[in-house]
């Protein structure tokens, strides 16, 4: 029996998959997108506990979920299965990656990365990647936007340090093209998006890295992903590649299996065969977009396979300098007293604006440059913080009850409890005056990805080796918390000498030849035509700020190659 053949098959449906499955459809190719997670319309992100639970991705243990969680010796890395990728989970910001920050260092003389492109290279496709995912700064100064507290504290913050404080541009929907911002407003769509709901503009719940649940957010399966199918790319969720190979004639074989959704909340051996049959397809090009682990991964479980890969395959691995620290119990001189001062984290979306910390490539500092962000978090994450107040809670039921004793002792017929009640629910303590702080950046890419056996991946990352880096964004952190009259925290993990990252990258880096990279500055492997990589893992190092436009306008530069014809290749 013939296998199906596409033009293309694309694995995942990222930053880096969306983008290539949109131009390839776009160039009229035949293109198949293989995408292991399930697709999320609106309203279909769990919220209640015992569906959050459910929420991961472990299909062996019969989850089909969207987080995805690695545990390294050094670092925990979390990332997103789903249709639409990263996208699904990250929260919203595009920004470019800085002109001078595209390191070309010696990779013999103790260099850890060597970019082939320059941002002049990828400017005309940041430009594309913009406009597709509809960047729009926060309109800070519109109402009700205007009344963010959370913005307005970090932007007076960053001003008490003289740092570099702006609002970057969001993928997210805040008003309809030439209208006013209006929260909840039915959004206009050109096409109507592959899930064939409707939208609102953004709420302001802090919901964006748990899923939209309003569709404000731009996530590529209204996008990238919805233009693709129009064009024609056939979508195919919950199908797993799991190995593929090289064909003598030219192009690949790919075997994935399919994850049923009546299966989902089975535990069963999902290697076993007879559990997961085996499907085939084959393409004449294959594009690698599982993400930093997952492309990295597939590469060395099937190398054997290929034959002849460069020795960097698996190097280069870096959580784009990734650190989560918080601002905790801000408070403000009122009068000649300290007032607690309400941040209030989860109203807006999770990031509003940022500062940005130079390198020393900028010439004006010494040391690793990065970018802080005022990051928030859903509001029942507000309402679990505030229990943690449960004992001043009682204190205040306790006076309550006496005063209510008290009235009706005297015969008091007050029959309004009103203010009594809202009394319960607390003051402006420890929800309302906490601000996380994100911070990412240039920390030093020298992790390196591999295989134990053929279902183990490991990397040997440790903070330890970017500790000056490190050091100095901690610092800068607690100035800024002190600016708020905060008291600094370090993320807990930090203690226990491990760090979490929601921005891997590398394994696969770009370089101009086999010795330097996995791929050229196209993403084509080195030594095999038609086989592409495109996502987080070919970074030759940390992009610094978030990286998803970066691999977007990556992608967008690959697929110039993607479609263009081999004859007229030079």
């Amino acid at each position: 029996m013939t296998a199906e053949h596409f033009d293309a098959v694309v694995v995942g449906s990222g930053f880096g998959g969306a983008v290539c499955a949109y131009r390839l459809a776009e160039a009229q190719r035949s293109v198949c997108v293989l995408e292991r997670g399930k697709p999320y319309p609106p309203n279909s992100f769990p919220r209640a506990p015992h569906r959050m639970k459910a929420n991961f991705w472990d299909p062996s243990k019969g989850l089909h979920g969207m987080f995805d969680i690695w545990s390294f010796s050094g670092i925990d890395v979390i990332v997103s299965s789903g249709l639409g990728g990263g996208s699904l989970i990250y929260a919203n910001v595009l920004i470019r990656k800085d002109e001078r920050w595209f390191v070309q260092e010696d990779l013999e003389r103790g260099g850890y990365e060597h970019w082939p492109v320059t941002r002049a290279d990828l400017e005309p496709h940041y430009d594309r990647a913009e406009a597709m995912l509809g960047a729009q700064t926060y309109p800070f100064h519109a109402p009700p936007y205007s009344g963010t507290t959370k913005t307005q504290a970090f932007k007076e913050a960053a001003e008490t340090v003289g740092a570099d404080w702006f609002l970057p541009n969001l993928a997210v929907t805040f008003a309809n093209a030439g209208k006013p911002p209006v929260p909840g407003e039915r959004i206009e769509e050109e096409h109507r998006n592959l899930h064939d709901r409707d939208r609102t503009t953004c709420r302001l719940c802090g919901e964006c890295d748990i899923g939209c649940n309003f569709g404000s957010k731009n996530t590529l399966d209204y996008n990238y992903l919805s233009a693709a199918k129009r064009l024609g790319a056939e979508l195919r969720t919950r199908c797993e590649v799991r190995t593929f190979r090289a064909l003598e004639r030219g192009g690949y074989e790919i075997d994935y299996v399919e994850h049923p959704a009546e299966e989902e909340g089975k535990p069963l051996d999902t290697h076993d065969p007879h559990n997961r049959p085996i499907r085939t397809i084959t393409a004449d090009r294959l594009v690698l977009s599982a993400g930093t682990l997952g492309s990295t991964f597939l590469l060395l479980k099937n190398q054997r396979e290929l034959g002849g890969l460069s020795p960097r395959l698996g190097a280069g691995f870096s959580g784009n300098g990734d650190l989560l620290t918080f601002a905790a119990r801000a408070s403000r001189r009122v009068g000649g007293r300290r007032r607690i001062r309400v941040i209030d984290a989860g109203h807006g979306p999770v990031i509003t604006s940022a500062v940005r910390y130079p390198d020393a490539l900028d010439d004006e500092v010494s040391g690793r440059g990065f970018y802080l962000q005022d990051a928030g978090y859903p509001q029942f994450v507000a309402w679990l913080h505030q229990s943690l107040d449960v004992p001043s809670a009682l204190w205040r039921l306790r006076r309550i009850a006496l005063g209510r004793v008290l009235g009706w002792l005297r015969e008091e017929r007050d029959t309004n409890l009103s203010a009594e009640v809202g009394a319960l629910l607390g003051g402006r303590g420890r929800a309302a005056s906490l601000l996380p702080l994100l911070g990412m950046g240039r920390d030093i890419p020298d992790g390196r990805l591999s295989l134990r056996d053929e279902r183990t991946l490991e990397n040997d990352w440790h903070k330890e080796r970017s500790s000056a880096y490190f050091d100095r964004v901690r610092h800068e952190s607690r100035r800024l918390a002190e600016a708020l009259g905060a008291r600094f925290m370090d993320n807990p993990t930090w203690n226990l000498s491990r760090l979490v990252t929601v921005h891997p990258l590398g394994g696969c880096p770009m370089g101009r030849n086999s010795q330097e990279g996995v791929v050229d500055s196209h993403g084509e492997v080195f030594g095999h035509p038609g086989l592409y990589v495109a996502d987080g893992s070919v970074m030759p190092g940390p992009v610094g700020p978030n990286p998803s436009l970066t691999i977007a306008a990556l992608a967008d530069r690959f697929a110039d190659r993607l479609v263009e014809p081999r004859s007229t290749r030079r």
